[in-house]
């Protein structure tokens, strides 16, 4: 009869454990070592890839914040090519489906920029991010809202953007 019992609250503590790691961890994202973050050229068209070291965290939605980060700090400072403005910072990243939400501060919206700065900008956002497993799309936000545009009107940020956008 004891041995029933401790069978049984093992068998317990067992599903307790599965459940609690099921509804409280996240998957890891399997991308090694490194990261893939993209950045436009000076021409507006052309990409170009360099890989950042990836820290211990390995969950979907740190690897996602950390390459968000990345490619809006843009490349290292002697590599020419169309950056974020200077202090533009990634409030947030939520991944939820396929879908990668980007909340940026309102300070990407004072910042003076042509369309091509613009389209450059969010095109290696977009390019760095679909790069992860699973994600296909970005949707980004200012100030944890949805806005059509930014000031300069250029790319509309309504909807998600794919790397088809471009």
């Amino acid at each position: 009869m004891k041995l029933l019992r401790v069978v049984g609250a093992v068998a317990l503590l067992g599903i307790a454990a599965y459940v609690g790691y099921r509804l409280f961890s996240h998957p890891t994202v399997n991308v090694g070592e490194s990261v893939a973050v993209y950045y436009t050229k000076g021409d507006g068209a052309s990409l170009a890839r360099w890989n950042v070291s990836l820290g211990p965290a390995r969950d979907r939605p740190s690897v996602a914040f950390y390459a968000a980060v990345q490619a809006v700090a843009g490349p290292p400072p002697d590599v020419p090519a169309i950056r974020f403005p200077a202090g533009t910072v990634v409030r947030a990243v939520d991944v939820k489906g396929s879908t990668a939400s980007v909340d940026l501060d309102g300070s990407i919206t004072t910042a003076p920029s042509g369309s091509l700065a613009e389209s450059g900008e969010f095109k290696a956002l977009v390019w760095t991010l679909t790069a992860l497993p699973g994600i296909d799309a970005v949707q980004v936000r200012v100030d944890g809202a949805r806005v059509p545009t930014l000031p300069g009107g250029h790319l509309e940020l309504d909807e998600p953007l794919t790397r088809q956008s471009w």
